[in-house]
């Protein structure tokens, strides 16, 4: 049993005495519900973009449609996660593998023991490896290092998709990594998944998404440029409704868009909508630094829990906030009292 699971099982003790017993639901869906434990994890950065790490229980606020909620559960340890990291090898990322493949590198290098992660590509296939989630980097690293896939289309989306897919079964924090220069283009017969669908799949199954999207004539000099998304209102009937609003940019001729324009929006907006992060750079940039940052900011996200007053089958709004002054917030907008 792992630490994480272990504290879990704790938690789930404690919650029990402040909430009724909800119906049973499958294994997969143990950490959302059946200790009746709303987790909200929390990124915290200074104006500059550094990670705020010294935070005590009482400088969170958590309130759950306007309700300040006690805090249950706090943890500023270092948390592992489940993540599938999944990488753009179509054919308009061609002159870049190698930074792509050493950029994933760094992300393996800077595992926790307890971290469980696949490798994932995207082209004419879209694979993930290998067939479990593991935590032995030699074992993540012989994926990295074996021989490219076949050039072919580029279905983000679909990458995307079965990416989720591939977490549902895992428990604890699930994490998307993907990194691609975000423009849309399977080929016929691949998933026609869109934003909208992802995004309401992501935060139903309470996963982040992050993304790094790569702009080859775009940012080139120094750090990447990091966006940090804001908390998002709440005015939607999540998950019923439609969730995003992203429109893929203009295409030029019959050729999907690579070289010269920007990372579609919808990579952000996926982000921001599942409070994961999005970061946006070049090719001059050091990417194994921006692998290397989200895996810090994964291990040192705040894990806030309380018990929901009642299970009421509806979307809950959630706002986190910290006395402190000079940070920003990050952290999931709703979820759903089932």
């Amino acid at each position: 049993m792992t630490r994480f699971t272990a504290g879990l099982l704790a938690s789930a003790c404690a919650v029990a005495t402040l909430a009724a017993t909800p119906p049973q639901e499958p294994a997969s869906q143990a950490y959302r519900s059946v200790a009746n434990l709303v987790s909200v994890f929390t990124t915290v950065t200074d104006e500059s973009g550094r990670l705020v790490t010294d935070l005590r229980r009482d400088d969170f606020e958590v309130r759950d449609n306007g309700r300040v909620q006690p805090l249950t559960v706090f943890s500023n340890d270092l948390q592992p996660f489940t993540a599938v990291v999944m990488l753009d090898f179509s054919g308009s990322m061609a002159d870049h593998f190698d930074i792509v493949r050493n950029g994933a590198l760094a992300f393996v290098r800077a595992l926790l023991p307890e971290d469980r992660v696949r490798i994932g590509t995207f082209s004419n296939q879209i694979s993930i490896r290998p067939d479990t989630f593991t935590g032995d980097r030699d074992a993540l690293t012989a994926v990295l290092t074996g021989p490219p896939p076949e050039l072919g289309p580029s279905p983000v989306w679909g990458a995307i998709d079965r990416s989720i897919s591939a977490l549902l079964p895992a428990e604890g924090r699930r994490v998307v990594l993907i990194f691609s220069d975000g423009h849309n283009n399977p080929r016929r017969g691949q998933s026609m998944s869109t934003p909208d669908d992802l995004i309401r799949r992501a935060r139903y199954n309470e996963m982040m998404i992050y993304a790094i999207g790569f702009w080859d004539e775009g940012v080139v000099g120094g750090a990447p440029t990091i966006i940090f998304p804001p908390q998002q209102p709440m005015g939607l009937p999540f998950p019923w409704g439609t969730i995003g609003k992203s429109k893929p940019p203009p295409r030029k001729g019959s050729s999907p868009a690579s070289k010269g324009e920007p990372p579609d929006p919808a990579l952000r907006e996926m982000a921001d909508a599942t409070a994961g992060g999005y970061f946006e750079l070049g090719r001059r940039n050091d990417l194994g630094v921006t692998f290397a940052r989200v895996a810090e900011e994964l291990h040192r996200q705040y894990w806030l829990g309380f018990a929901p007053a009642k299970l009421d089958g509806k979307t809950h709004r959630l706002e986190v906030k910290v006395k402190r002054p000079g940070v920003k917030v990050r952290s999931r907008a709703s979820y759903v009292a089932k």
